[in-house]
């Protein structure tokens, strides 16, 4: 596959994967969207926050890996759990509308980055050992089947209590 062909498949991943997962999310009333439980602890709305925080640390990884720096890549931030906790923290201090609007505004950003990626990039090494299409696919299309999923999960565990 070509390396044009790498990034498209990344795209179009992302894009699909989102779709679905909101497809999904559109079957939930509209009220329950903001209720704890959905996904482990969280709600639809801290589910979108994680997703879309996410989808722009892997536009700032692009940023990184584009200008050389990989080195300051993940250097002085908070693991993963503790950023995972602040962002839930601060969705739920969030209106729902603003939550998806930053998520809408993250994907956009990772979509126009992705399509002027020169393609050679995305076999760059970060300094966790993955390349940059692996740690790329990790956080955008593969997040948010990884979710998806969680979300026909708990549809079937509601429906067999029902």
């Amino acid at each position: 596959m070509s390396g044009e062909d790498r990034v498209q498949r990344l795209i179009d991943d992302l894009e699909t994967a989102r779709a679905d997962l909101f497809a999904a999310l559109d079957r939930l009333e509209p009220a329950s969207l903001t209720t704890p439980g959905l996904v482990g602890e969280w709600s639809a709305r801290e589910l979108i926050a994680h997703l879309g925080y996410w989808v722009g640390n892997t536009v700032e990884t692009i940023h990184h890996v584009e200008d050389g720096r990989l080195e300051e890549i993940g250097q002085g931030e908070p693991s993963t759990d503790e950023m995972n906790a602040t962002v839930a923290r601060v969705a739920r201090g969030t209106d729902l509308a603003t939550v998806r609007k930053r998520e809408a505004a993250s994907v956009e950003a990772l979509l126009e980055r992705l399509r002027r990626l020169d393609p050679i990039l995305l076999d760059v090494r970060l300094p966790d050992g993955s390349t940059l299409e692996a740690a790329t696919d990790e956080d955008a299309g593969a997040h948010y089947r990884e979710h998806a999923d969680d979300l026909a999960r708990a549809f079937e565990g509601r429906a067999a209590h029902d």
